[in-house]
């Protein structure tokens, strides 16, 4: 059974184990699924209502948008897993003679640079489920705008969560111009999303509290 079709108890409970994966990476799809399920949760709440009939067919085509985010992330629990775990087996490969280190030093540059590949991926995804959650909360029905900033606030978590991820892999890579772009990428996507959603929730948090 994949890691994405087990029930939440027995993601959780593996999570918390010794077990390799899933790890952070997966958790973080995971946030960032159910972040991007609340903006949706928001759009199937606003379809359908007389008063929000000027932006239905808007809110109509966030709701696809934001479905196939939420298959791509939880898709992206097991692909953060088949990633690592050659990462995590690399860590234990031999290293008692200069052909042992050399050897294993190639492979772990390779299986670092894998690791890093789909947390970054869900950098991206979570980023792109920041702005629909903005548009559902601005858009969708104020009866249920909670649910819109609670949802771009677990996906600004997930990108937080997933960033580590792409960190602690750059930090121990030998290229460092590859190590060193990846970061600034990653950067980049914290320094404009991390202030989108507490934007966001900021207005979100204000509309509520009257």
């Amino acid at each position: 059974m994949s890691i994405s079709i087990k029930t939440i108890p027995d993601f959780v409970q593996i999570l918390a184990s010794k077990t390799p994966v899933p790890g952070g990476g997966g958790a973080s799809a995971l946030v960032g699924a159910i972040g991007t399920a609340l903006g949706n949760m928001v759009g199937s709440l606003t379809v359908g209502k007389k008063k929000y009939a000027e932006v239905e067919v808007s809110i109509i085509q966030l709701q696809k948008s934001a479905s196939k985010l939420q298959d791509d992330l939880l898709s992206l629990i097991d692909k953060d897993a088949e990633d690592f775990e050659p990462l995590s087996k690399a860590y234990g490969l031999p290293s008692n003679t200069e052909e042992e280190k050399a050897e294993k030093a190639k492979i772990m540059e390779k299986c670092l640079k894998d690791a890093c590949a789909t947390p970054f991926e869900i950098m991206k995804k979570c980023a792109e489920s920041i702005k629909l959650c903005e548009e559902f909360a601005a858009k969708g029905s104020k009866l249920a705008v909670s649910d819109a900033g609670a949802g771009v606030i677990l996906c600004k978590s997930a990108l937080m969560a997933a960033s580590l991820n792409v960190y602690i892999n750059t930090k121990a890579m030998t290229d460092r111009a590859y190590a060193n772009k990846l970061n600034e990428e990653a950067d980049a996507l914290l320094a404009e999303y991390e202030a989108a959603a507490d934007s966001v929730f900021s207005k979100v948090k204000s509309s509520l509290r009257g």
